[in-house]
């Protein structure tokens, strides 16, 4: 297994880890405000940390390629309200389209 995919399934434990426990440790009680507020930002953050590690470097190197097209296409569609499914097959095919070219 490589270790992109590893990151991928320690986060997805340690979120129903952390999913799990906080109940528990809370034991009924409300986070505060800002508590709340940084743990409802924590999900996007993450995600976008991933996501910005996948597209721009490769092992140790920060690189620019189709990748970043792709993402671009993504972000396009996404300002435009197009459906995930739309988003995705955007950014697929941009990429695709931007790697046979090279």
């Amino acid at each position: 297994m490589s270790d992109p995919w590893l990151v991928v399934l320690a986060v997805g434990a340690g979120t129903a880890l952390l999913r799990g426990a906080a109940p528990a440790a809370l034991a009924g009680r409300r986070l505060g405000g800002r508590a709340m507020g940084a743990a409802e930002l924590l999900p996007a953050a993450l995600l976008s940390a991933l996501v910005a590690t996948q597209v721009f470097s490769t092992r140790s190197a920060l690189v620019l390629d189709e990748r970043a097209l792709g993402l671009a296409a993504a972000a396009i569609a996404l300002l435009l309200r197009a459906p995930l499914l739309v988003v995705i097959a955007a950014a697929a095919l941009t990429t695709a389209v931007a790697r046979a070219l090279a």
